[in-house]
C-alpha cells in the first residue's frame, strides 16, 4: 500500500459490473492525474474484470477465515488473489467477523503478499487492531458513516489520538473514514495525522464519482506540497 490514499468503497451501490468498471476507470485517470494512490473495494463479482482493466489497487469488501474445502457461499483470501485483488476490506462496521478469525485472516493474507485493511468503530480498538499487524488500520464511527459529517471535523480528538494509537505498530497505517465528503475534511484528516481517508457514499451517491475522487486527491496532493 503506497500511502496518503484514499480508499473508495463500493459497498452495493454499484451492481452494474459496466457502469462500475466506468467509474473504476474515470477514477483512474484522476489518481494518474494527480499522483495519488487510490484503491478501490468492491462487491467479488467485480474483482475480476475491474482488477483486468484497471491498473489501481482493487481489495475485496470482505473475507472468510474458512480454509478449502466444504465450505459454500465462503469468500476467501486465496479466492479473491486468483481473481485479482491485491487486499481487502476486514471487520467493517456492516460485516463484522470474530476477533479470532481477524487475526488469522490477516496472517494468511500476509502470506500471499496481500494487503489487509481492518476496519475498527473506535479509537480505543486502534492500538489492539494495530497490533494483529494488518496494512492499515481504518477507524469509523458508525453513527458518522453515510452522514455526510466528517469525522475529521466532528470529532478532530478521534483521529489525532488513533494517529498517536497506531503508533504500537510502526508498520501500520492509519486510515480514517465516516461523513468523509469534501476537500476540507480530507485536508483536516491529513493535518491532524492521518495516512489517508475511506470513503462510500459521498463518492457512489454522487452524479460524478470521479469528480468527488479528484477533490479528495488534490487535497493529499496539496497537503503532501504544503511547506
Amino acid at each position: 500500500m503506497r500511502t496518503p490514499i484514499v480508499i473508495v468503497n463500493f459497498k452495493l451501490y454499484e451492481i452494474s459490473i459496466a457502469r462500475a468498471l466506468d467509474i473504476s476507470k474515470s477514477i483512474e485517470q484522476v489518481s494518474r492525474k494527480l499522483g495519488v494512490e487510490v484503491a478501490l473495494a468492491v462487491p467479488a463479482t467485480m474483482i475480476r474484470e475491474i482488477s483486468s482493466n484497471v491498473s489501481l489497487p482493487i481489495y475485496a469488501q470482505h473475507v472468510d477465515d474458512d480454509q478449502l474445502g466444504a465450505h459454500t457461499g465462503s469468500i476467501t483470501p486465496e479466492l479473491i488473489k486468483e481473481a485479482g485483488a491485491r487486499g481487502t476490506l476486514l471487520n467493517h462496521s456492516e460485516r463484522r467477523i470474530r476477533l479470532d478469525q481477524v487475526a488469522n485472516v490477516i496472517e494468511r493474507l500476509s502470506s500471499l503478499g496481500m494487503d489487509s485493511v481492518l476496519c475498527v468503530d473506535r479509537r480505543e480498538l486502534v492500538a489492539p487492531a494495530a497490533l494483529m499487524g494488518p496494512t492499515a488500520v481504518l477507524v469509523e464511527p458508525p453513527e458518522l458513516i453515510g452522514s455526510g459529517r466528517s469525522v475529521s471535523k466532528v470529532r478532530p480528538e478521534i483521529v489525532s489520538e488513533s494517529v498517536k494509537a497506531v503508533k504500537v505498530n510502526q508498520s501500520v497505517r492509519l486510515i480514517v473514514g465516516a461523513g468523509i465528503s469534501t476537500y476540507e475534511d480530507v485536508i483536516k484528516a491529513m493535518e491532524l495525522g492521518a495516512d489517508g481517508v475511506g470513503a462510500a457514499s459521498a463518492v457512489m451517491k454522487s452524479n460524478s464519482p470521479a469528480s468527488v475522487v479528484e477533490e479528495f486527491a488534490k487535497a493529499i496532493r496539496d497537503r503532501r506540497l504544503a511547506p
